[in-house]
């Protein structure tokens, strides 16, 4: 036999014993090799279905439009009759630092992430430090290029710019239109995603079960409507699902006894969080739960659990609270401060008022100033019947000297009682009796749950063993962590832009390496 005929039978024995021992090796270990081969087969079978993003709000629409930008088909699923989740409702604006649209010199807002640590208070230095230094650095550092996104790319107008409640520096924007920022948002984003043949809107269909048979994510069940049978949408899935601050008698009565009888700026759904934990996700923050201390009483229906907003740059522009004729509070503080200094004053007994509804009866007051910055708003709660127009006389005996107070502190005459230095475009300085005002009744209501989902900062759902959940993640207010004890007024929907792009290029990255 020649050498050459000996080198390769011996190579061909060589390969068929290292060919064994491989196959015994991964029969033997299938929760590795064969692991690995299975989760290429789903992640295959992932890229030819696209990516399943559930929830139709801010954060699922900016996911879908990043994902659509990578060429990614998106099958969306909303459990509501109509997209746009509460996303739609939002009316302040949305936070961005540095940006071009900031008054004073260009570029000199630097103290957004500082403000942020300072809302999101105790727990930020007792828990999760480093995972919430992580998310509240991403939300902070790409908020500038959340509001170049929305206004080169998507052509959205945010040229408008206050100062908020816990904010000290004007960095809320919002357009110049009639439209409030949040449907501006959600309506720009939803026209354009409708134009392209790569995305697929299912409303009226709620997730049951996240599918999960081995250690990836492969796709959810939902029901459609009226209809018992489930359907399967299999492929990688983004969270996009909402809070739960409207789940009165589910998860909020179980994190958050104490607030039963508040009314809610949130229509009654049961919040998401179980279906994440059902598939090992660890839960944050679940009691922190944000009051919003102003949503409109309407009189003509007083006792409603469901309140409407009255939007935080009501106060931002110049707008003031009083209780029984007086203030109380600096208006420009966080949205905790100012609710536990009205949940600290007697409780209403206003005509026709359910006593199980808790509320309180504070009087909100604008005047011109305020109205010519904000008319788009006030336009429409006048129209509403939540606000109206009034003279300081109506107001009762006490409102005039606590008006003429603020207004000299406006006018920089002398040092609010409160030490409020930031007065908005209030430009009422000579108060009398006759001075005309704009004027609504307000309440504490449950707006916002600050808790959910535990995410990185690449938004992957954390499981219970430290490490992201491969297959799924998780933006908005579904998620937990970034807000802390409290968010800021305009962080909700920079949230949803900065995690939504966020999570949109992580999936896309994902089918990219299963394609490869």
């Amino acid at each position: 036999m020649s050498r050459r005929r000996v080198l390769y039978l011996v190579s061909i024995s060589l390969f068929i014993g290292l060919a064994s021992m491989l196959l015994r090796h991964l029969v033997s270990s299938p929760n590795s090799k064969l692991k690995l081969f299975s989760n290429m087969s789903t992640q295959n079978a992932a890229k030819e279905r696209g990516v399943i993003v559930v929830g139709s709000g801010l954060a699922g629409l900016t996911a879908a439009s990043t994902l659509i930008s990578h060429g990614i088909r998106v099958q969306m699923l909303e459990r509501a009759a109509k997209p746009g989740g509460n996303s739609m409702k939002a009316s302040s604006g949305i936070n961005g630092a540095p940006t071009k649209y900031q008054p004073g010199p260009p570029f000199s807002d630097t103290f957004f992430h500082a403000d942020t640590v300072k809302s999101a208070g105790a727990v930020y230095q007792t828990s999760f430090k480093k995972e919430r230094e992580s998310l509240i650095g991403t939300l902070t550092n790409r908020s500038a290029a959340a509001i170049e996104w929305l206004t080169e790319e998507k052509g959205v107008n945010l040229s408008v710019v206050a100062q908020l409640g816990g904010h000290s520096f004007p960095r809320t924007h919002r357009g110049a239109g009639k439209l409030p920022p949040g449907a501006s948002l959600v309506t720009t984003l939803l026209k354009s995603l409708k134009e392209s043949p790569l995305f697929e809107l299912d409303t009226e269909c709620t997730v049951t079960k996240v599918l999960k048979p081995s250690t990836a994510v492969t796709g959810v069940e939902y029901l459609c409507g009226e209809k018992k049978e489930p359907k399967r949408a299999e492929g990688p899935v983004i969270f996009a699902t909402g809070g739960f601050a409207g789940d009165a008698h589910g998860m909020l009565a179980k994190y958050r006894p104490d607030l039963a009888g508040f009314p809610s700026t949130n229509d009654p759904r049961p919040g998401s969080q179980d279906l994440l934990t059902a598939i090992g996700a660890q839960l944050l923050d679940m009691e922190q739960v944000q009051v919003h201390p102003t949503s409109f009483i309407d009189p003509a229906n007083p006792s409603s659990p469901v309140k409407f907003l009255a939007a935080e740059l009501l106060r931002g522009e110049g707008g003031v609270l009083l209780f029984e004729g007086k203030r109380f509070v600096n208006e420009m503080e966080t949205r905790k401060v100012v609710t536990e200094a009205i949940t600290n004053l007697p409780i209403s007994k206003l005509e026709n008022q359910d006593e199980k509804v808790k509320q309180w009866e504070i009087l909100l007051i604008l005047d011109e100033g305020v109205y010519k910055n904000a008319s788009s708003h006030i336009d429409f709660y006048l129209w509403k019947k939540l606000m109206r127009k009034a003279t300081i006389k109506d107001l009762g005996p006490t409102a005039l000297a606590s008006l003429k107070d603020y207004a000299s502190g406006a006018a920089g005459h002398s040092t609010d009682l409160f030490k409020r230095d930031s007065f908005g475009h209030w430009e009422l300085h000579d108060v009398t009796e006759d001075s005309v005002v704009y004027v609504g009744t307000v309440t504490p209501a449950v707006h916002f749950t600050m808790g959910g989902a535990l995410i990185s900062a690449k938004g992957e759902v954390i499981g219970e063993d430290g490490k992201g959940i491969e297959g799924i993640w998780a933006a908005g207010e579904v998620s937990g962590g970034v807000h802390g004890e409290n968010r800021l007024g305009g962080s909700s929907l920079l949230e949803c832009v900065v995690f939504g792009r966020v999570v949109g290029d992580e999936a896309a990255r994902y089918l990219q390496a299963a394609k490869e």
